[in-house]
């Protein structure tokens, strides 16, 4: 889809000394009790910023009058996720959900990760608290859309020795105590352009043999046993999950049973006593960011997020 120019209104909250979340002003909506209001907090993946994601102004027009959306600019957004870590975004949005709870105490908060968002949502879901946190607020629910493998993609992107070659730099790094330093773009090939340090590499890369990095969701080639430990355990937060894959996305590899891999997702997750939505699962017709999908296609997949939220704001039984 070509770019075209826009202006978008909407409130800007300061909820850290550096940090702040856009607010999309939901104009043709009937006002509601700030009290009242339920949040759909939306996390994009690597290189993306504010308005950078063309499907999310479709999901404010047709969100219900008491729902709003509201994005973060985290430190990793745009070129600062190189440098960054799921620790660091689970930090962050931490506490724009705890802003978000303090000015609208009664409301429901649902994440809604795309593509490497959604790697934020598992960690904030599953990872250990950090040293001095406190409990994370509890979600209403959860939306992964489009997490795929970074590992895969560059397995797929770069030739082996080129993958090879950068992990092992990455790791000579780390060994010497340079885990921060940024590695040369002949090595990393000015990956979504941004300077990548070499722990961040290595935890997209999550080279083998363990495939232990730390951006690791969502690999099609992990045992059930690997998926016991992630998926399996989101039942235990109690928050239920939608997930949506695109059938067409770019960023899978052409080997990847899209449908099956889904399906063992949510098999993980009710097999841990977790919720799954009756509308998770492919997308067709979909790309990564469906950039370039048809407007059917992009409105079929914003009625299953529309639908879920009012299953969460209602109640109702998941399957």
């Amino acid at each position: 889809m070509a770019f075209s120019t826009s202006s978008t209104r909407g409130i800007l909250h300061h909820f850290s000394p550096r940090l702040v979340a856009f607010e999309y002003d939901p104009s043709s909506q009937e006002p509601a009790s700030p009290a009242q209001l339920h949040t759909l907090l939306f996390i994009p993946g690597l290189s993306d910023g504010l308005c950078t994601v063309s499907y999310v102004t479709a999901i404010v027009k047709a969100l219900p009058s008491n729902w709003r959306l509201v994005q973060p600019l985290l430190s990793s957004s745009y070129t600062g996720w190189g440098t960054y870590s799921l620790d660091t975004d689970v930090q962050e949005l931490v506490q724009c959900i705890s802003f978000i709870l303090s000015v609208r105490p009664k409301g429901k908060i649902v994440l809604m990760g795309h593509s490497t968002g959604c790697q934020d949502i598992m960690h904030y879901l599953l990872s250990p608290l950090q040293t001095g946190e406190a409990a994370r607020p509890r979600l209403a629910g959860a939306i992964l859309q489009a997490g795929v493998s970074d590992r895969q993609f560059l397995e797929v992107l770069y030739s082996k020795d080129v993958y090879e070659s950068s992990v092992k730099l990455a790791q000579s790094y780390v060994d010497e105590g340079r885990s921060e330093d940024v590695l040369p773009t002949s090595s990393t090939g000015a990956f979504f352009q941004a300077p990548v340090s070499a722990r961040r590499w290595l935890s997209l890369a999550s080279p083998p043999p363990a495939h232990d990095g730390q951006d690791d969701y969502f690999s099609s080639d992990f045992t059930d046993e690997r998926l016991k430990q992630t998926f399996g355990r989101i039942g235990i937060t109690g928050t239920p999950v939608q997930i949506l894959y695109g059938d067409k996305d770019q960023y899978v590899p052409d080997s990847v049973d899209k449908a099956r891999l889904v399906e063992r997702w949510e098999r993980h997750i009710r097999q841990g006593k977790g919720v799954v939505d009756e509308e998770s699962g492919i997308v067709e017709g979909a790309s990564h960011s469906l950039d370039d999908a048809s407007v059917e296609v992009v409105g079929k997949m914003v009625r299953r997020v529309v639908g879920f939220l009012c299953r969460i704001e209602t109640g109702s039984k998941f399957k």
